[in-house]
This record gives structure tokens, C-alpha cells and sequence, in this order.
């Protein structure tokens, strides 16, 4: 990784924020962060809790956190113990027209106290169901057609940010359907918008994986930049990890369905999670607890891993003994019981349906056969086990599924990086 030192000087401001997974790698490489918007109450939350965690860190308090995630205090109680100054860069707010003026308003106040005249980056992805393959595939069943969702359009209120604060380089993250969303039309005028504001830019498809995150996550990466600047697309770093999923949970207790143990286990963590900095010696372990299910369910589950770890065969559906099947539909979805590939070197993509039910991310302990937690869910995206999702466990589920994991999101700050000090190198020739 780059030096922290050296990145020190480079800041952000991170839009649709979410639960902060781009945030945590821009952190992660040393960037620092100047506001974080986002709409989600719980996110928004999650966001405050992680602010403090840094603080605390960097005072040398870190026990006062170990006491919030421990349960020794609540959560008012502790955020009583952070100043104002960290948690007042959470914008808890839903980015609109009628909105955004006090948006800029607060940001502004912020440099201004900070001392910061220029912001180097911004980053962010608008909320990515109205461009999603999957999401276009339901929109039948929805009130409002998909074409008409008013979220295709939160790209040109990015471009509104661009266009004010003229950071040197921004990160634009979506699905990959946003490239065929409405024949292309949006993808095309998403591109003439950013131009517009005085940025050359570039789209690729990158993947999770090739970060050195245990998952296929397909993502479209735009990385944007001041025309005439000398910058371009970063050639990002390809990181193999040596791994497999199940060496996310080697550590981890095991549970059976509807039970709680936020207890490490005794077995000693793998390679991989200690040396991505999942896991340090100093972290307390949290939201290790599952959903309860019916028996149902649980036999359902121990056919699918049974079909899995006989030559990864997956469970079709229509092939489950009558008295199994509740679903009417036999047609779509057949998969929709789906186990998470342990002895993979990664798993199909994390989603924020997680949040419904855990049919499709099944725990590949046939003894355990039950669908996997929270934590587990975090550490498949790469989040360390330090980070802390706040609201109800669908709230919690929803956030882990719509984020971009961390690792990924370090190997792109990384990137940006060597574009801007590569610049800033040349200058000082």
C-alpha cells in the first residue's frame, strides 16, 4: 500500500454514501474524509459510529469503543463522548434539488473551520436499483415503472457537486446494468452530463475479486477527471488472494439457527483475514447471530450443501419433495436456494435481498445449516470485524449488500493516488 504519509494531504467528499464501504478504502489508503452524505437513517448511523471509531483511534481511546460494542454502554452514552466537530460530517440527507444548497452550505462550513480550500476527490454511486439487471427484470410488479424511478436521474445532481467543487479527480460507482439501462439512453447523457462539467472520463468493469476480495462482484467503475490535467484511468494493481471462503469463518463460532455467539472461536484466524485486516488482536466480535428458521427450511438447506459438496451441483427448485415446496412459481427463481461457496476461492455476489430472507447465501456447514449472519456478510465484503452496522438486522443486511467492499474500494483509492501524486510529483520538477 501506498504511504499514509504521503496521501495525508488528499481529501474527499463521499455522495449516496451508504453504510461507507468506498469511504472505508479511501480511508483505509489514507485519504481524508471532509463530508459523507446519505439519506438512510441506519447507514447514516453506521457512518457516525465509524467517524468515531477513527477519532477514538487516533486519541488513543479505543477502549471507550471495545465498552460501546461490548454492551458496557449504549450508544447515546457513547456518542456523548464524541465531539461534534467528527459527527457533524454525516449529512443525514436525501439529495435534492430544493436540497442541495444547504448541502453545499454545510460542506463549506466545514472546509472553512478545517481549513481546506480545495477538494481533491469526490466518490459515490446513486442508489443502483433503477439500473439494476434484476431490478428492471420485477419492475412489472412495481408502482412505479422503472423507467420513470426518479433515481436514474441522481447522476445529475453528482454532476451539481462536480461542477462546485472541481475536485481534481472523482469515483463513480454502479452496477453494470447502468450501461443498458433505457437502451443506453441514461448511460449516454450520464456521460455528457460529467463532461459537461469540465471532465474527461472513463468507464471500465471491474470485479471484486481481482482486488483480493473473496466474492464475484461485477462493478462499473467511471473514474473521472479535469480535462487538460494530465490525469487518466488508473492502471489499478491486480490482487490474487491465496484463500478460499471458508477462511472467513474459520474463527468465527458456529451457531445453529436463530442463535447468538459473539464469542471468537479458539481456532486461530487464517492468514488471509489477519493480513487484509479483517481481524486484529484487538477487536471485539459483534453481530454474530442468525435468523431462526423453520424445519422446513432447515431441511431444504442440508439438501442444498449435501447437493453442493457432491461435485457443486446446486438444488433446482422443482426437484424438492412436494411436501417442501410452498413457492407456486416453478418456473423462475429455481435457484433461489443457493449455498455460499466455501471452498471457493470466491462466492457469488453479495446482495442487499439478504435482507429478506438468507435462502440464497446458505452457510456451507452442513452441521451448522442455517443462512449466514451478519458478520459473516460483512467479512465476505471485506468490511474489518471493527466495523459496527447499527439499526435492525434487515437494515444491517441491506447496508452490507449495497456497499462496495472496502479492500476494493482501497485498491481504487490507491490508484487515484498515484495519478494525483504523480501530478503533484511532476509539478514540483
Amino acid at each position: 500500500m501506498p504511504q499514509a504519509d504521503k496521501q495525508s494531504n488528499y481529501n474527499f467528499i463521499d455522495l449516496f454514501a451508504g453504510a461507507g464501504g468506498l469511504s472505508e478504502g479511501f480511508i483505509q489508503a489514507g485519504f481524508r474524509p471532509v463530508a459523507h452524505v446519505e439519506m438512510n437513517e441506519y447507514a447514516s448511523k453506521t457512518l457516525e459510529t465509524r467517524s468515531a471509531y477513527y477519532y477514538l483511534k487516533n486519541t488513543g481511546q479505543l477502549s471507550l469503543y471495545k465498552q460501546y460494542l461490548s454492551g458496557k454502554i449504549n450508544r447515546e452514552e457513547f456518542m456523548k463522548q464524541i465531539p461534534a466537530s467528527v459527527t457533524k460530517t454525516i449529512l443525514n440527507e436525501t439529495l435534492s434539488n430544493e436540497t442541495i444548497p444547504n448541502v453545499f452550505k454545510t460542506i463549506d462550513g466545514i472546509m472553512k473551520i478545517r481549513g481546506i480550500e480545495t477538494i481533491d476527490v469526490i466518490v459515490g454511486g446513486p442508489p443502483c436499483q433503477a439500473y439494476s439487471l434484476v431490478g428492471r427484470a420485477q419492475s412489472s410488479h412495481m408502482e412505479t415503472p422503472m423507467e420513470e424511478d426518479p433515481r436514474n436521474y441522481l447522476y445529475k445532481l453528482y454532476a451539481r457537486f462536480l461542477k462546485k467543487y472541481q475536485p481534481r479527480m472523482f469515483v463513480f460507482e454502479n452496477v453494470t446494468g447502468i450501461a443498458s439501462a433505457q437502451g443506453g439512453t441514461i448511460w449516454k447523457n450520464l456521460q455528457k452530463y460529467l463532461k459537461h462539467v469540465g471532465y474527461e472520463i472513463e468507464c471500465r468493469e471491474q470485479n471484486a475479486q481481482t482486488f483480493g476480495v473473496l466474492q464475484n462482484r461485477r462493478r462499473m467503475i467511471i473514474v473521472g477527471w479535469l480535462k487538460n490535467s494530465g490525469l487518466a484511468y488508473p492502471d489499478f494493481i491486480e490482487k490474487k488472494a491465496d484463500a478460499v471462503v471458508n477462511d472467513l469463518f474459520i474463527d468465527l463460532p458456529k451457531l445453529h439457527p436463530g442463535e447468538r455467539n459473539n464469542a471468537y472461536a479458539k481456532k486461530k484466524p487464517s492468514h488471509y483475514v489477519t493480513e487484509t485486516g479483517i481481524r486484529t488482536k484487538d477487536d471485539v466480535l459483534t453481530l454474530q447471530n442468525c435468523r431462526p428458521n423453520i424445519e422446513r427450511d432447515i431441511k431444504i438447506y442440508e439438501r442444498a450443501i449435501e447437493l453442493w459438496n457432491d461435485g457443486h451441483k446446486r438444488l433446482n427448485y422443482n426437484n424438492l419433495p412436494e411436501e417442501l415446496k410452498t413457492h407456486k412459481n416453478r418456473h423462475s427463481f429455481v435457484d433461489r436456494f443457493k449455498v455460499v461457496e466455501g471452498d471457493e476461492p470466491c462466492c457469488h455476489t453479495i446482495l442487499a435481498h439478504l435482507s429478506k430472507d438468507g435462502h440464497y447465501f446458505i452457510h456451507p456447514d452442513i452441521n451448522q445449516h442455517r443462512s449466514i449472519t451478519v458478520r459473516e456478510a460483512a467479512r465476505i465484503q471485506s468490511f474489518p470485524d471493527s466495523y459496527y452496522f447499527e439499526g435492525p438486522r434487515t437494515s444491517q443486511f441491506v447496508q452490507i449488500g449495497n456497499a462496495v467492499p472496502p479492500l476494493m474500494a482501497r485498491g481504487i483509492a490507491e490508484g487515484i493516488f498515484a495519478q494525483l501524486h504523480g501530478e503533484d510529483a511532476d509539478g514540483q520538477q
